[in-house]
């Protein structure tokens, strides 16, 4: 019987959907299982065959956990908040709700296409005001939070509030913006107005001004990951950093714990050494500089008595360095261009010069600026004085220092730090080595370890004991403290945008404040264009009804808050990973309308047991979810401190280009093996018109006006088309849409063959043209059933080969699928399938089991079969098999016997037979006859049921 995979997958997909196959609850004497893969954004391009790489992967693993017996949860949804949407609107007036509905439309019916056991009654939408409803709970929550360092743990705001009340700063270990202490009298004697001012220092969510990427003609904040060379990946603008009074969160509060989390997970070690560098721990010292008055010369900058002459510690710079003992090297201070000091240290001489550096590097975002080894900067007129050594230091200004990192200020050791080097030697600044041998004539020197010199009370000791008494030294004499400082900063949480989850904050007298969370959700307003106001406000200062009524608790007409009957709302929405942040616990309870999860579900399903994505997730997104998970852990509502126990990383699927090739100044295309004969340009053409590499003509005229008239340099009757992998691409013509391939070969086909090209987690090119093996595959299994038409299983007893090829390949897809080796497992299936049907088994007792195994990887063809066997249940619901190692043990063994290093025969053997019966048997053989040629052996090596290797 003919393997018809349109009407089996047609039948199946429908049979499932209306059965609900794929549906799962928590009351399940099962053990759970919680599988999840990084939702999508809904693009108009819709999927490519790259992007259900991973989906693949983690619905056989679903699937395989299913019949290993636990309650899985598979759930999907999507990421339906973000910029494309948003300029398409801008472009066109469409809403993007409506663009993003007709995208999801789109990707689910792919998606449904390929046969995933997605639990789809638990879908959600970023975009939905019931799922956005508990991202903006989250935020008031952490509105209303703080983090107790000393608790390690967020704890509610009116905690905070009381101690201040009754002790002041006084014994308060809270994560903060800036360090500050008052009494309780002090605090008591506040306004209200400045008390709100003051717990906007502490709360987990709150409103500062920082250093962004600002966009003028989107009129939007980009995220660095938004931003390359200086322009918008969407649309290629110029963006430069400015700042701005944003929303942000603490995330640096959570450092260590991000940090220490990573020892509890099962993830490589390469994302967890990507996620450490990203949090950036490092133990040092903060060391004040104190900035020297210009109104004193040198000279008279220290006074008789040995005070500083001129020097006001309200004028200092705080730097954090990692290497205390080089405090002696230091010969300037370099400050980033952001920092708040470049204005004080700035003098009036110097100012246009600064004024211009300034406008120079605000157009390049910090990531560019770590990675260019230019060398720029400018004198800032100002002296610092170096706490230890004494002396007067020039203050500089350049792009290589970072506002977030640390100060924002570096004291810089050119003689032991490279790009410190490579500045004091384009700006002529004095380089003082500090290790006793050190050569700095050419480079910096790598000072960690070494003898100290030109170091003061450092001299003579070793790096390692220079450190430590540095730290001493400056913690002693009050010049600053030990401290351990991490990278991470705060996550910027503004958008000047249109799409996206509205803030549920007003405006009282100018402080913001929560919508009290029975009113939530606070729903994104119409406007009558998506773009910025003529005044500059985000497109929300368009909404006509955009006020809040904090009376009545609902959202009112704009001018009421002019005239003062009403609060305005926020204007900015928050970003994309709002949320994508908390989204797995909400597949936990998705239709819950009184919190985000039951205590009872998330007590079931916990964190999610596999987490299947790409690497450019591997900082943002793991960073934010994480946290966000932390807090919600600490103020009660997540069962699990961290939210995914064990992830993988799918790779890249490129795609395999074509090229025709026209002879220059004509319309004439010349085949592959003929070109080098002509002056040719190499052209992409689109793949799905190529089969085999050979163009199919008539469709290359079709495809392009250009081409209508095209003549054809042919090689053996056909045009044969170069190739080349390269990123899957519109432009480059090698998009193969999933839709062409499950049409033409099947949605089965598509998932092994994925599989098939190679580990998950490594990129791989897509080649149509070896499709063809796994669809043979599956046509060869179909027949294993069939004799002709009929359908042709028996019952009878298998043969000891057909257990042996069945058991291996249950051990093998057993152990393949736990270490996620796919590709292994295919071709297991291809080898037992030509062992069977070399032995024309047709035994139920083998097939069965087949079917089964195969059943995560093809489930239609593996539904279909099972059904025909007489089953009358799902094979979602059977149970893998088992296998029997007494089935894998052989009495006999095949020897490759070799003489001088070249196999010649084999030999069949007792795989008990002593190593001395082997030899002697070996040599009896008439075969040996033969390549002995009457000598004797010089050497016989027998390896146990595998090789014996004569030299003669």
């Amino acid at each position: 019987m003919e393997y018809n995979f349109r009407d089996i997958e047609r039948r199946w997909q429908k049979a499932w959907r209306e059965g609900g196959v794929y549906a799962v609850a928590e009351k399940s004497e099962k053990p759970k299982y919680y599988v999840l893969d990084m939702f999508p954004y809904p693009s108009g391009a819709g999927l490519h065959v790259g992007h259900p790489l991973g989906y693949i992967a983690s619905d056989i693993y679903a699937r395989y956990k299913r019949l290993r017996g636990f309650n899985v949860l598979h759930p999907m949804g999507y990421d339906a908040y973000g910029l494309p949407a948003e300029q398409y609107a801008i472009q066109t007036g469409q809403h993007p709700a409506v663009t993003t509905e007709e995208n999801i439309r789109r990707y689910r019916g792919q998606l449904d296409r390929m046969g995933f056991s997605f639990d789809w009654e638990r879908e959600v939408r970023t975009c939905d005001p019931a799922y956005y409803k508990w991202t903006q709970w989250a935020f008031v929550l952490m509105f209303e939070s703080y983090y107790c360092r000393e608790a390690r743990r967020a704890r509610p705001i009116a905690e905070l509030v009381d101690a201040f009340e009754r002790q002041g700063t006084e014994g308060v270990n809270a994560a903060c913006t800036e360090e500050v202490t008052f009494t309780a009298a002090e605090w008591r004697a506040r306004t209200e107005r400045e008390k709100e001012q003051m717990l906007m220092n502490y709360r987990i969510a709150y409103q500062a001004d920082t250093m962004v990427n600002w966009c003028p003609a989107l009129g939007t904040v980009l995220a660095n990951d938004e931003v390359s060379e200086g322009l918008s990946v969407r649309g290629g603008h110029p963006v430069e950093q400015r700042r701005m009074r944003q929303w942000s969160l603490r995330v640096s509060a959570y450092a260590q714990r991000l940090l220490e989390g990573l020892e509890t997970v099962d993830w490589t070690e390469s994302l967890k050494e990507t996620q450490r560098n990203w949090i950036g721990r490092s133990e040092g010292a903060e060391v004040v500089f104190r900035i020297q008055d210009s109104r004193f010369n040198d000279s008279k900058f220290k006074d008789s008595d040995g005070t500083d002459a001129g020097v006001g510690a309200e004028r200092s710079m705080t730097v954090f360095t990692t290497r205390p003992d080089t405090i002696f090297g230091v010969t300037f201070m370099v400050l980033a261009p952001e920092s708040e000091l470049v204005d004080v240290v700035t003098t009036d001489g110097q100012r246009r010069a600064v004024r211009e550096y300034l406008e120079q590097t605000k157009k390049r975002t910090e990531r560019e600026r770590i990675a260019d080894r230019r060398v720029t900067g400018v004198f800032s007129g100002s002296y610092a004085v170096n706490p230890v050594s004494r002396k007067a230091i020039p203050v500089w200004i350049s792009d290589y220092v970072l506002a977030g990192y640390g100060t924002g200020a570096i004291m810089a050791v050119p003689a032991h730090d490279s790009r410190d080097y490579a500045f004091a030697r384009r700006f002529d600044l004095p380089v003082v080595p500090l290790i006793e041998g050190a050569d700095v004539s050419e480079d910096s020197f790598d000072a960690t370890e070494g003898i100290m010199t030109n170091s003061g009370f450092l001299d003579g000791l070793t790096v390692r004991d220079a450190i430590a008494r540095a730290k001493e030294y400056i913690a002693e004499n009050g010049l600053g403290r030990v401290k351990v400082n991490y990278r991470l900063r705060d996550a910027i949480f503004s958008r000047q945008r249109y799409w996206g989850e509205p803030f549920p904050v007003y405006y009282k007298e100018g402080m913001p404040c929560p919508v009290d969370m029975q009113y939530l959700p606070v729903e994104l307003p119409e406007v009558d264009k998506f773009l910025p106001t003529e005044t500059g406000e985000p497109p929300l200062g368009r909404a006509a009804a955009w006020a809040w009524d904090a009376k009545s608790g609902r959202i009112v007409e704009t001018d009421r808050a002019r005239s003062g009957e009403a609060f305005p709302l926020e204007l900015c929405t928050m970003p994309g990973f709002a949320g994508s942040s908390a989204y797995y616990l909400r597949y936990e309870d998705p239709h819950n309308s009184d919190c985000l999860v039951s205590k009872e579900n998330n007590a079931y399903w916990r964190n999610v047991d596999l987490y299947v994505g790409g690497t450019e997730h591997a900082t943002g997104h793991l960073i934010y979810s994480r946290f966000w998970n932390k807090f919600l852990f600490d103020r009660g509502h997540a069962a699990d401190d961290e939210p995914f126990r064990k992830l993988i990383n799918q790779g890249m699927i490129q795609g395999r280009s074509n090229f025709v090739y026209r002879i220059k100044n004509t319309n004439t295309f010349v085949s592959l093996g003929l070109k080098d004969r002509y002056d040719v340009t190499p052209l992409h053409v689109d793949v799905n018109i190529v089969s085999g590499d050979v163009l199919d003509i008539e469709a290359f005229k079709r495809w392009n006006p250009e081409y209508r008239t095209a003549e054809f340099v042919l090689e053996d009757g056909k045009y044969v088309c170069g190739w080349a992998v390269e990123k899957m691409s519109k432009s480059m013509y090698n998009v193969v849409n999933p839709d062409d391939v499950v049409e033409n070969f099947g949605a089965d086909t598509l998932r092994l063959y994925e599989m098939f090209l190679g580990p998950v987690e490594q990129s791989k090119p897509w080649d149509t043209n070896g499709i063809d093996g796994v669809s043979r595959f599956l046509r060869k299994f179909w027949n294993l059933f069939f004799r002709g038409d009929a359908f042709a299983v028996s019952d009878e007893q298998p043969l000891a080969e057909e257990l042996t090829s069945i058991h291996k390949l249950i051990r093998k897809v057993g152990q393949d699928i736990e270490t996620f080796s796919f590709n292994t497992s295919v071709a297991a299936f291809m080898i037992c399938a030509n062992e069977l049907t070399a032995l024309k088994c047709s035994k139920r007792a083998i097939l069965s089991d087949f079917v089964v195994v195969l059943s995560p990887f093809a489930p239609h063809i593996a539904e279909e079969l099972w059904h025909r066997l007489g089953h009358d249940t799902t094979v979602c619901d059977a149970s893998f098999p088992d296998f029997n190692e007494a089935y894998l043990k052989r009495d006999t063994a095949t020897y490759a016997v070799s003489f001088n290093g070249k196999t010649r025969f084999s030999l069949e053997l007792p795989v008990d037979m002593p190593r001395e019966e082997v030899e002697n048997t070996v040599l009896a053989h008439a075969s040996s006859a033969r390549w002995l040629d009457g000598k004797t052996p010089k050497k016989v090596i027998v390896v146990p049921g595998k090789v014996v290797s004569v030299v003669v």
